[in-house]
């Protein structure tokens, strides 16, 4: 009967655990991202210099202290991809960071799968916005865009 008793508890301490680290996961320390004057969506000219912002649309954002890399963002932007090529830094190594689920605005397989085919274009929005974090904007032709963070290639390869 004893063995019960502890099998019974150990199933029911995993169960606890395991829905506490996908709430942690997935809801726990997400607030919705503050895009006021000085915050905006922004891009990095060609020429250098500093990030201009860019005009958006419907946009909306989430974004944690907890980690660097858990900002993402969904907008339209009625700049033409031309335009954008001419004038902004193209990212060449985005690769889109899965998004909670309640976030549904963010498919990062699509994303990341029209940035392989080049259906959209990534460009660099801000460079180390922490050290070794890139921010990243990818547009697509019909202004459709979405934002996040990433960690840089550099730095991935000189992390132990």
């Amino acid at each position: 009967m004893n063995g019960k008793i502890v099998a019974g508890s150990i199933v029911i301490t995993a169960l606890a655990a395991g829905i506490a680290i996908y709430w942690l996961q997935e809801y726990a320390f997400y607030d919705k991202a503050v895009f006021s004057p000085g915050a905006e969506i922004v891009l990095t000219p060609i020429q250098g210099g500093p990030p201009e912002a860019i005009v958006t649309e419907n946009l909306q954002g989430i974004d944690a202290e907890s980690s660097p890399i858990r900002f993402r963002a969904c907008f339209t932007t009625p700049l033409s991809l031309g335009m954008l090529t001419e004038t902004y830094a193209v990212y060449p190594d985005a690769e889109p960071l899965v998004a909670p689920t309640w976030f549904d605005c963010f498919d990062a397989t699509a994303i990341g799968e029209a940035l392989e085919t080049g259906e959209a274009v990534a460009f660099l929005s801000q460079a180390e916005v922490r050290p070794g974090i890139d921010r990243v904007v990818a547009v697509f032709p019909d202004g459709k865009a979405y934002a996040w963070t990433q960690v840089r290639k550099e730095a991935e390869a000189q992390s132990p």
